[in-house]
Protein backbone atom coordinates (compact mmCIF):
# COMPACT_ATOMS: atom_id res chain seq x y z
CA UNK A 1 0.00 0.00 0.00
CA UNK A 2 3.12 2.44 0.84
CA UNK A 3 4.46 2.07 -2.46
CA UNK A 4 1.11 2.37 -4.41
CA UNK A 5 0.16 5.78 -2.48
CA UNK A 6 2.84 7.38 -0.67
CA UNK A 7 5.04 8.81 -3.72
CA UNK A 8 4.45 12.72 -3.09
CA UNK A 9 7.85 14.31 -3.17
CA UNK A 10 6.16 16.35 -0.15
CA UNK A 11 6.65 14.47 2.94
CA UNK A 12 3.77 13.46 4.95
CA UNK A 13 5.41 16.54 8.20
CA UNK A 14 5.20 19.02 5.55
CA UNK A 15 1.16 18.46 5.18
CA UNK A 16 0.55 17.99 8.78
CA UNK A 17 2.70 21.38 9.65
CA UNK A 18 0.01 22.94 6.72
CA UNK A 19 -2.55 22.08 8.56
CA UNK A 20 -1.83 23.08 11.97
CA UNK A 21 -0.62 26.40 10.83
CA UNK A 22 -3.99 26.70 9.24
CA UNK A 23 -5.84 25.23 12.48
CA UNK A 24 -3.69 28.21 14.29
CA UNK A 25 -4.69 30.69 12.28
CA UNK A 26 -8.73 29.77 12.37
CA UNK A 27 -8.63 29.88 16.35
CA UNK A 28 -9.79 27.40 18.60
CA UNK A 29 -13.28 27.75 18.03
CA UNK A 30 -13.32 27.18 15.31
CA UNK A 31 -13.69 24.17 12.63
CA UNK A 32 -12.40 23.84 9.29
CA UNK A 33 -14.36 21.83 6.50
CA UNK A 34 -12.68 20.66 3.55
CA UNK A 35 -14.14 18.40 0.48
CA UNK A 36 -12.31 16.51 -2.42
CA UNK A 37 -12.85 17.67 -6.07
CA UNK A 38 -15.82 15.18 -6.92
CA UNK A 39 -15.49 12.87 -10.03
CA UNK A 40 -16.75 15.08 -13.12
CA UNK A 41 -18.19 13.00 -16.24
CA UNK A 42 -17.35 13.05 -19.76
CA UNK A 43 -20.56 11.60 -21.42
CA UNK A 44 -22.29 9.14 -20.61
CA UNK A 45 -20.59 6.92 -18.40
CA UNK A 46 -17.02 8.12 -19.21
CA UNK A 47 -15.27 10.07 -16.77
CA UNK A 48 -12.90 13.07 -16.98
CA UNK A 49 -9.36 12.18 -15.76
CA UNK A 50 -9.56 12.77 -12.09
CA UNK A 51 -7.78 15.85 -10.72
CA UNK A 52 -7.68 16.35 -6.63
CA UNK A 53 -8.72 20.10 -5.80
CA UNK A 54 -5.87 21.96 -5.12
CA UNK A 55 -6.88 23.07 -1.77
CA UNK A 56 -7.50 19.69 -0.39
CA UNK A 57 -4.35 18.40 -2.00
CA UNK A 58 -2.15 20.93 -0.03
CA UNK A 59 -3.53 19.99 3.14
CA UNK A 60 -3.80 16.21 2.31
CA UNK A 61 -1.92 15.01 -0.23
CA UNK A 62 -4.69 12.35 -0.72
CA UNK A 63 -5.56 11.77 -4.19
CA UNK A 64 -9.08 10.67 -4.22
CA UNK A 65 -12.57 11.48 -4.62
CA UNK A 66 -15.36 11.32 -1.92
CA UNK A 67 -13.41 12.27 1.40
CA UNK A 68 -13.68 15.06 3.07
CA UNK A 69 -11.58 16.74 5.89
CA UNK A 70 -12.21 17.86 9.11
CA UNK A 71 -9.96 19.87 11.47
CA UNK A 72 -10.47 20.89 14.84
CA UNK A 73 -8.64 23.07 16.27
CA UNK A 74 -7.92 23.46 20.26
CA UNK A 75 -6.18 21.13 22.60
CA UNK A 76 -5.68 17.52 20.60
CA UNK A 77 -5.79 19.86 17.50
CA UNK A 78 -7.90 16.67 15.59
CA UNK A 79 -7.40 16.00 11.84
CA UNK A 80 -10.54 13.61 10.62
CA UNK A 81 -10.60 11.62 6.98
CA UNK A 82 -13.69 10.68 5.70
CA UNK A 83 -12.98 8.62 3.04
CA UNK A 84 -14.10 5.45 0.80
CA UNK A 85 -13.87 2.08 2.34
CA UNK A 86 -11.85 -0.71 1.09
CA UNK A 87 -13.98 -2.70 -1.90
CA UNK A 88 -12.94 -5.77 -3.47
CA UNK A 89 -15.52 -5.55 -6.38
CA UNK A 90 -15.09 -1.69 -7.21
CA UNK A 91 -11.42 -2.51 -6.90
CA UNK A 92 -11.33 -4.82 -9.30
CA UNK A 93 -13.04 -2.55 -11.61
CA UNK A 94 -11.54 0.92 -10.80
CA UNK A 95 -8.39 -0.07 -8.85
CA UNK A 96 -7.11 -0.15 -5.44
CA UNK A 97 -8.51 2.44 -2.88
CA UNK A 98 -6.67 3.87 -0.23
CA UNK A 99 -9.11 3.38 2.83
CA UNK A 100 -9.60 4.60 6.38
CA UNK A 101 -6.57 2.42 8.09
CA UNK A 102 -4.59 3.46 4.38
CA UNK A 103 -5.63 7.11 5.29
CA UNK A 104 -4.33 7.07 9.03
CA UNK A 105 -0.89 5.06 8.08
CA UNK A 106 0.49 6.61 5.25
CA UNK A 107 -1.54 10.00 5.10
CA UNK A 108 -1.20 11.26 8.44
CA UNK A 109 -4.41 11.56 9.67
CA UNK A 110 -5.09 11.20 13.49
CA UNK A 111 -8.24 8.78 12.25
CA UNK A 112 -10.38 8.29 9.03
CA UNK A 113 -14.05 7.35 8.86
CA UNK A 114 -15.94 5.50 6.05
CA UNK A 115 -17.45 8.37 3.83
CA UNK A 116 -20.70 6.23 4.03
CA UNK A 117 -20.72 7.42 7.38
CA UNK A 118 -20.31 10.89 7.76
CA UNK A 119 -23.97 12.34 8.00
CA UNK A 120 -23.56 10.29 10.93
CA UNK A 121 -20.06 11.39 12.62
CA UNK A 122 -19.42 15.02 10.85
CA UNK A 123 -22.41 16.77 12.60
CA UNK A 124 -21.49 15.59 15.95
CA UNK A 125 -17.85 17.13 15.71
CA UNK A 126 -19.57 20.85 14.83
CA UNK A 127 -21.12 21.18 18.14
CA UNK A 128 -19.77 23.80 20.44
CA UNK A 129 -18.06 25.48 17.39
CA UNK A 130 -18.58 29.02 17.10
CA UNK A 131 -17.08 29.02 13.45
CA UNK A 132 -16.41 27.38 10.74
CA UNK A 133 -14.16 27.66 7.70
CA UNK A 134 -15.15 26.28 4.12
CA UNK A 135 -15.56 26.81 0.69
CA UNK A 136 -19.13 27.75 0.23
CA UNK A 137 -20.54 28.17 -2.86
CA UNK A 138 -18.09 26.27 -4.49
CA UNK A 139 -19.81 23.12 -4.91
CA UNK A 140 -23.43 23.22 -5.11
CA UNK A 141 -23.96 19.53 -3.66
CA UNK A 142 -21.38 19.44 -1.34
CA UNK A 143 -23.22 23.26 0.05
CA UNK A 144 -26.45 21.33 0.65
CA UNK A 145 -25.10 18.73 2.02
CA UNK A 146 -23.29 20.80 4.31
CA UNK A 147 -26.71 22.86 5.48
CA UNK A 148 -28.17 19.53 6.40
CA UNK A 149 -25.79 19.01 8.59
CA UNK A 150 -26.34 22.08 10.74
CA UNK A 151 -29.99 21.83 10.73
CA UNK A 152 -29.62 18.14 11.66
CA UNK A 153 -27.06 19.31 14.82
CA UNK A 154 -29.69 22.45 15.93
CA UNK A 155 -32.87 20.10 15.79
CA UNK A 156 -30.99 17.46 17.72
CA UNK A 157 -29.54 19.10 20.08
CA UNK A 158 -31.85 21.47 21.38
CA UNK A 159 -30.55 24.98 20.40
CA UNK A 160 -26.97 23.89 21.28
CA UNK A 161 -23.82 26.04 19.97
CA UNK A 162 -23.54 25.03 16.59
CA UNK A 163 -21.35 27.36 14.27
CA UNK A 164 -23.04 30.75 13.31
CA UNK A 165 -20.47 32.68 10.87
CA UNK A 166 -19.71 31.14 7.59
CA UNK A 167 -15.70 32.47 6.58
CA UNK A 168 -14.17 32.06 3.59
CA UNK A 169 -11.37 29.51 4.00
CA UNK A 170 -9.49 31.06 1.24
CA UNK A 171 -8.88 33.84 3.31
CA UNK A 172 -6.66 31.89 5.71
CA UNK A 173 -5.43 28.99 3.33
CA UNK A 174 -5.25 31.06 -0.33
CA UNK A 175 -2.23 33.14 2.10
CA UNK A 176 -0.42 29.99 3.03
CA UNK A 177 -0.36 28.51 -0.64
CA UNK A 178 1.38 31.62 -1.75
CA UNK A 179 4.69 30.76 -0.18
CA UNK A 180 6.37 27.27 -1.92
CA UNK A 181 8.14 25.51 0.54
CA UNK A 182 11.55 23.76 -0.93
CA UNK A 183 9.65 20.44 -1.81
CA UNK A 184 7.17 22.93 -3.55
CA UNK A 185 10.11 24.12 -5.67
CA UNK A 186 11.17 20.53 -5.91
CA UNK A 187 8.06 19.97 -7.58
CA UNK A 188 8.27 23.15 -9.50
CA UNK A 189 11.12 22.67 -11.34
CA UNK A 190 10.52 19.86 -12.40
CA UNK A 191 7.30 20.40 -14.02
CA UNK A 192 9.13 23.27 -15.58
CA UNK A 193 11.92 20.50 -16.89
CA UNK A 194 9.21 18.73 -18.06
CA UNK A 195 7.64 21.46 -19.98
CA UNK A 196 11.21 22.63 -21.43
CA UNK A 197 11.25 18.96 -23.11
CA UNK A 198 7.65 19.65 -24.31
CA UNK A 199 8.55 22.77 -26.28
CA UNK A 200 11.65 21.78 -27.80
CA UNK A 201 9.96 18.77 -28.96
CA UNK A 202 7.36 21.09 -30.18
CA UNK A 203 9.66 22.66 -32.12
CA UNK A 204 11.12 20.04 -33.84
CA UNK A 205 7.86 18.91 -35.19
CA UNK A 206 6.88 22.29 -36.36
CA UNK A 207 7.38 21.58 -39.85
CA UNK A 208 5.28 23.84 -42.71
CA UNK A 209 2.58 21.71 -44.20
CA UNK A 210 1.95 19.96 -40.47
CA UNK A 211 -1.29 20.78 -38.46
CA UNK A 212 -1.41 22.57 -35.21
CA UNK A 213 -2.96 19.53 -33.36
CA UNK A 214 0.42 17.46 -34.59
CA UNK A 215 2.09 20.20 -32.87
CA UNK A 216 -0.14 19.04 -30.02
CA UNK A 217 0.38 15.47 -30.12
CA UNK A 218 4.47 16.13 -29.55
CA UNK A 219 3.68 18.69 -26.82
CA UNK A 220 1.63 15.64 -25.26
CA UNK A 221 3.99 12.96 -25.88
CA UNK A 222 7.05 14.73 -24.13
CA UNK A 223 4.71 14.86 -21.00
CA UNK A 224 3.45 12.22 -20.66
CA UNK A 225 6.80 9.50 -21.50
CA UNK A 226 7.69 11.67 -18.56
CA UNK A 227 5.15 11.04 -16.08
CA UNK A 228 3.65 14.54 -16.21
CA UNK A 229 0.26 15.63 -17.40
CA UNK A 230 -0.37 19.03 -19.45
CA UNK A 231 -1.02 21.69 -16.26
CA UNK A 232 -3.68 22.98 -19.12
CA UNK A 233 -5.63 22.94 -22.74
CA UNK A 234 -2.10 23.28 -24.82
CA UNK A 235 -2.24 26.67 -27.51
CA UNK A 236 -0.89 25.94 -30.45
CA UNK A 237 -1.64 28.91 -32.79
CA UNK A 238 0.07 29.51 -36.02
CA UNK A 239 -0.17 32.86 -37.73
CA UNK A 240 -3.20 35.38 -37.25
CA UNK A 241 -4.79 32.41 -34.42
CA UNK A 242 -1.93 33.98 -31.97
CA UNK A 243 -3.73 37.31 -32.23
CA UNK A 244 -6.60 34.79 -30.05
CA UNK A 245 -6.00 34.97 -25.92
CA UNK A 246 -6.77 31.67 -25.25
CA UNK A 247 -6.94 30.00 -28.73
CA UNK A 248 -8.26 26.31 -28.47
CA UNK A 249 -9.20 24.62 -31.78
CA UNK A 250 -5.48 23.64 -32.29
CA UNK A 251 -6.32 22.44 -35.98
CA UNK A 252 -4.93 24.59 -38.46
CA UNK A 253 -1.86 23.84 -41.05
CA UNK A 254 1.12 25.72 -40.75
CA UNK A 255 2.55 27.67 -43.06
CA UNK A 256 6.21 28.92 -43.96
CA UNK A 257 6.73 32.23 -42.99
CA UNK A 258 4.09 32.00 -40.04
CA UNK A 259 4.93 32.42 -36.54
CA UNK A 260 3.85 29.96 -34.19
CA UNK A 261 2.98 30.50 -30.72
CA UNK A 262 3.19 27.21 -28.46
CA UNK A 263 1.40 27.94 -25.14
CA UNK A 264 2.18 24.82 -22.81
CA UNK A 265 2.60 24.12 -19.27
CA UNK A 266 3.42 20.62 -17.77
CA UNK A 267 2.18 19.40 -14.00
CA UNK A 268 4.37 16.60 -11.79
CA UNK A 269 2.21 15.90 -8.56
CA UNK A 270 -0.11 18.78 -9.17
CA UNK A 271 2.31 21.16 -9.57
CA UNK A 272 1.85 23.25 -12.82
CA UNK A 273 4.58 25.02 -14.90
CA UNK A 274 3.53 27.31 -17.92
CA UNK A 275 5.44 28.51 -21.07
CA UNK A 276 5.31 30.35 -23.97
CA UNK A 277 7.06 30.54 -26.56
CA UNK A 278 7.09 32.31 -30.32
CA UNK A 279 8.64 31.10 -33.05
CA UNK A 280 8.69 31.35 -37.11
CA UNK A 281 7.90 28.56 -38.92
CA UNK A 282 10.42 27.30 -41.74
CA UNK A 283 13.40 28.62 -39.51
CA UNK A 284 13.07 32.84 -40.50
CA UNK A 285 11.66 35.41 -39.31
CA UNK A 286 10.26 38.29 -41.57
CA UNK A 287 11.32 41.64 -40.45
CA UNK A 288 8.78 42.65 -39.32
CA UNK A 289 8.32 39.67 -37.29
CA UNK A 290 11.54 39.94 -35.80
CA UNK A 291 10.95 43.51 -34.46
CA UNK A 292 8.12 42.69 -32.56
CA UNK A 293 9.25 39.69 -31.22
CA UNK A 294 12.65 41.51 -30.07
CA UNK A 295 10.54 44.50 -28.42
CA UNK A 296 8.43 41.68 -26.77
CA UNK A 297 11.95 39.88 -25.32
CA UNK A 298 13.22 42.88 -24.27
CA UNK A 299 10.10 43.38 -22.42
CA UNK A 300 10.14 40.13 -20.85
CA UNK A 301 13.87 40.81 -19.78
CA UNK A 302 13.01 44.30 -18.04
CA UNK A 303 10.18 42.30 -16.50
CA UNK A 304 11.74 39.40 -14.82
CA UNK A 305 14.42 41.74 -14.01
CA UNK A 306 11.72 43.46 -11.57
CA UNK A 307 10.86 40.25 -9.64
CA UNK A 308 12.96 41.54 -6.71
CA UNK A 309 12.33 40.94 -2.98
CA UNK A 310 10.05 44.15 -1.64
CA UNK A 311 9.24 45.02 -5.39
CA UNK A 312 5.16 45.53 -6.12
CA UNK A 313 3.51 42.95 -7.66
CA UNK A 314 2.93 45.17 -10.70
CA UNK A 315 6.27 46.51 -10.96
CA UNK A 316 6.93 43.81 -13.81
CA UNK A 317 3.61 44.76 -15.47
CA UNK A 318 4.93 48.81 -15.62
CA UNK A 319 8.34 47.31 -16.83
CA UNK A 320 7.34 45.54 -19.69
CA UNK A 321 4.77 47.92 -20.71
CA UNK A 322 7.40 51.03 -20.60
CA UNK A 323 9.66 48.78 -23.04
CA UNK A 324 6.15 47.76 -25.55
CA UNK A 325 5.49 51.92 -25.70
CA UNK A 326 8.28 53.13 -26.55
CA UNK A 327 8.99 49.72 -29.15
CA UNK A 328 5.36 50.20 -31.12
CA UNK A 329 6.02 54.12 -30.83
CA UNK A 330 9.46 53.91 -32.62
CA UNK A 331 7.70 51.43 -35.06
CA UNK A 332 4.98 54.34 -35.59
CA UNK A 333 2.43 51.42 -34.70
CA UNK A 334 1.47 53.90 -32.44
CA UNK A 335 0.97 57.82 -32.90
CA UNK A 336 2.38 60.52 -30.82
CA UNK A 337 5.21 59.87 -27.47
CA UNK A 338 5.49 56.60 -25.96
CA UNK A 339 4.56 58.93 -22.06
CA UNK A 340 1.47 59.50 -23.78
CA UNK A 341 0.85 55.66 -24.82
CA UNK A 342 1.64 54.96 -21.03
CA UNK A 343 -1.34 57.80 -20.03
CA UNK A 344 -3.79 57.32 -22.40
CA UNK A 345 -3.57 53.10 -22.59
CA UNK A 346 -3.54 53.10 -26.27
CA UNK A 347 -0.77 50.16 -25.95
CA UNK A 348 -3.43 48.22 -24.63
CA UNK A 349 -4.79 47.87 -28.14
CA UNK A 350 -1.57 45.81 -29.19
CA UNK A 351 -0.80 44.32 -25.35
CA UNK A 352 -4.32 43.74 -23.80
CA UNK A 353 -3.62 41.36 -20.99
CA UNK A 354 -1.49 41.53 -17.49
CA UNK A 355 2.29 40.74 -17.41
CA UNK A 356 1.82 37.31 -15.41
CA UNK A 357 -0.04 35.72 -12.37
CA UNK A 358 0.56 33.58 -9.16
CA UNK A 359 1.63 29.78 -10.25
CA UNK A 360 1.90 26.62 -8.02
CA UNK A 361 -1.10 23.97 -7.04
CA UNK A 362 -2.94 25.83 -9.69
CA UNK A 363 -1.62 27.46 -13.36
CA UNK A 364 -3.65 30.87 -12.43
CA UNK A 365 -2.91 30.49 -8.41
CA UNK A 366 -4.56 31.85 -5.62
CA UNK A 367 -3.40 34.72 -3.73
CA UNK A 368 -4.07 38.31 -3.31
CA UNK A 369 -2.18 40.94 -5.55
CA UNK A 370 -3.61 43.50 -3.78
CA UNK A 371 -3.52 44.05 0.24
CA UNK A 372 -5.15 47.48 1.62
CA UNK A 373 -5.60 48.72 -1.57
CA UNK A 374 -1.43 48.75 -2.78
CA UNK A 375 -0.14 46.15 -5.21
CA UNK A 376 0.95 43.90 -2.58
CA UNK A 377 4.81 43.24 -2.11
CA UNK A 378 6.96 40.01 -2.96
CA UNK A 379 8.44 38.25 -0.83
CA UNK A 380 11.08 35.18 -1.68
CA UNK A 381 9.38 32.13 -1.91
CA UNK A 382 6.74 33.57 -3.89
CA UNK A 383 6.00 32.34 -7.48
CA UNK A 384 4.83 33.92 -10.88
CA UNK A 385 4.95 33.87 -14.63
CA UNK A 386 6.05 36.70 -16.36
CA UNK A 387 4.33 36.90 -20.30
CA UNK A 388 4.14 40.44 -21.99
CA UNK A 389 3.25 40.02 -26.01
CA UNK A 390 2.52 41.90 -28.85
CA UNK A 391 -0.98 41.08 -31.43
CA UNK A 392 -1.69 42.91 -34.07
CA UNK A 393 -5.44 41.64 -35.34
CA UNK A 394 -5.43 41.02 -39.14
CA UNK A 395 -8.32 43.03 -39.39
CA UNK A 396 -6.34 46.38 -37.80
CA UNK A 397 -6.79 48.96 -40.80
CA UNK A 398 -4.83 51.36 -38.41
CA UNK A 399 -1.40 49.18 -39.64
CA UNK A 400 -0.23 48.63 -42.46
CA UNK A 401 -0.66 44.92 -44.02
CA UNK A 402 2.95 43.61 -43.25
CA UNK A 403 2.02 44.28 -39.70
CA UNK A 404 -1.43 42.35 -39.36
CA UNK A 405 -1.76 39.25 -37.74
CA UNK A 406 1.39 39.59 -36.08
CA UNK A 407 0.75 38.09 -32.47
CA UNK A 408 4.24 37.52 -30.28
CA UNK A 409 3.86 35.99 -26.41
CA UNK A 410 6.60 35.37 -24.37
CA UNK A 411 6.51 33.47 -20.82
CA UNK A 412 8.53 31.83 -18.05
CA UNK A 413 7.85 30.48 -14.48
CA UNK A 414 9.72 33.06 -12.17
CA UNK A 415 10.45 32.26 -8.05
CA UNK A 416 11.02 35.31 -5.82
CA UNK A 417 14.49 34.86 -3.82
CA UNK A 418 16.45 36.74 -1.63
CA UNK A 419 19.68 36.36 -4.94
CA UNK A 420 17.23 37.63 -7.44
CA UNK A 421 14.98 35.61 -9.89
CA UNK A 422 15.25 32.75 -10.46
CA UNK A 423 13.91 31.54 -14.13
CA UNK A 424 12.85 28.26 -14.16
CA UNK A 425 11.69 27.71 -17.25
CA UNK A 426 15.37 29.48 -18.50
CA UNK A 427 16.64 25.98 -20.63
CA UNK A 428 13.49 26.77 -23.54
CA UNK A 429 15.55 29.01 -26.06
CA UNK A 430 14.38 32.64 -27.03
CA UNK A 431 17.16 34.42 -28.33
CA UNK A 432 15.83 35.18 -32.22
CA UNK A 433 19.13 33.41 -33.73
CA UNK A 434 18.75 30.41 -31.32
CA UNK A 435 15.08 29.53 -32.40
CA UNK A 436 16.19 29.91 -35.97
CA UNK A 437 18.41 27.77 -36.16
CA UNK A 438 16.23 24.83 -33.76
CA UNK A 439 13.63 25.41 -36.01
CA UNK A 440 14.64 25.91 -39.55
Amino acid sequence: MSALFNKSMISTDEFAQRRKTLMRLAGESAAIIVAAAPERMRNADSAWPYRQDSDFHYLTGFPEPDAVLALLPGRGNEVILFCRERDPEDERLHGARIGPEGAVKHFGMQDAFPFEDIDDILPGMLEGRERLYCHFGAEAEFDVRLLRWLRRLRSARGGGVVPREFTSLGHLLHDLRLYKSPAELKLMRRAAEVATHAQLAAMQAARPGRCEYEVEAALLHAMRSRGAVPSYAPIVAAGANACVMHYRHNSAKLQRGQLLLVDAGAEVQCYASDITRTWPVGGKFSREQRALYEIVLEAQAAAVDAVRVGSPWDAAHRAATEVIAEGLCALKLLRGSARAALQSGSYRKFFPHKTGHWIGLDVHDVGDYQVDGEARLLEAGMALTVEPGIYVAPDDTSVPPRWRGIGVRIEDDVVVTARGPEVLTAKVPKAPTELEALCG
